[in-house]
């Protein structure tokens, strides 16, 4: 794996390259469109397989054919071990020694590590070849670096995404539709689990699940976050630009719930569905992303999720507040 200079290095002279590019939304490239479109097999190639996800994708392409045409081909591992038990569990055909062995191989990318530090540079050789991206959450360990690689994507046409899969289903988008009807929300208080001194990056592992939602429900405009630390009983403070305040209380079990206080008083959110659609929202948006080239989120919106967590993550350190850095300050 290259150091993250190597890839600002990179990163450096893709940017010079781009320039070459016509600077088009993701979507919108036209010859990017017409190549996919005449593919009979969509191949899937995968970059890490620590997490139990690399397995699941390939249960979900290759065995469950929740998408005919499409599967998952290739896999890299960060062990060897990690790539055979992800091929074995997900009957994937492939493993290769290093990611660029799959370039000229595959039609579309996923890259999932459980640090978000190695998500962006090996994926910079593919979103160069135009292959479409998914990079699962969090899309970054800096705010800086995500928006430069995003960028260039968009200047290269190659479509990329990225989100947490509790903030990008349909139970969040239910929750949603009945925000609208609540009238003016005062507090929210989110409950969800967070290491503060994971070794994946702390805040950044398993806290994007408890902030993410925040995000799709009250909108991309939190300004100064702070941290209370008292070990595993902490919480976080987040102050949006309307005024309102959401607390992230950081549970040790799994699961999440969310509480508002409005005019009524407080009502625990929850979402209406009793039968959800299968597969769900965050496979669907990706797999529509490979066909179409369609994105769900914009660059702006990922980039500021990774905003927020770098500061929460100073705010760790020192528990002051710390201001969120807009996506121009970058």
């Amino acid at each position: 794996m290259n150091s993250r200079r190597t890839f600002i290095e990179r990163l450096g002279k893709g940017a010079a390259f781009s320039s070459l590019a016509l600077n088009t939304p993701f979507g919108a490239n036209a010859q990017w469109l017409s190549r996919n479109k005449a593919k009979k097999v969509f191949r899937i190639g995968i970059i890490g397989a620590e997490n139990s996800h690399t397995a699941g994708f390939g249960k979900l392409f290759n065995i469950e054919k929740a998408y005919p045409g499409m599967e998952v081909k290739y896999v890299w591992g960060e062990t060897k071990a990690f790539a055979e038990k992800a091929m074995e569990q997900g009957q994937i055909p492939n493993r290769v020694d290093n990611p660029n062995d799959m370039l000229g191989k595959i039609d579309g990318l996923i890259v999932d590590h459980r640090h978000a530090k190695y998500h962006l540079d090996p994926a910079v050789p593919f979103i160069e070849a135009g292959i479409p991206t998914f990079i699962d959450k969090p899309f970054c360990y800096r705010a800086k670096e995500g928006k430069a690689f995003l960028e260039l994507a968009e200047k290269l046409g190659t479509p990329v995404t990225s989100f947490s899969s509790i903030a990008n289903s349909y139970d969040t988008f239910d929750i949603k539709e009945q925000l609208k009807t609540m009238g003016e929300i005062n507090q929210v208080v989110r409950y969800g689990p967070v290491e503060l001194d994971s070794e994946y990056g702390g805040i950044f592992f398993y806290g994007v699940h408890t902030l993410q939602p925040l995000l799709y429900l009250f909108g991309d405009t939190v300004e100064r976050v702070r941290i209370q630390n008292n070990g595993k009983n902490s919480t976080a403070s987040l102050v949006f630009e309307d005024g309102m305040m959401a607390t992230m209380v950081f549970t040790t079990t799994r699961g999440w719930r969310t509480y508002v206080e409005n005019s009524e008083g407080i009502t625990e959110l929850n979402s209406r569905l009793e039968e959800k659609p299968n597969p769900g929202k965050n496979y669907v948006d990706m797999v529509h992303m490979f066909k179409t080239g369609e994105t769900s989120r914009s660059k702006e919106s990922i980039i500021h999720c990774v905003a927020v967590l770098e500061a929460l993550e100073k705010s760790v350190a020192n528990e002051q507040w710390e201001e969120v850095k807009k996506y121009g300050e970058l």
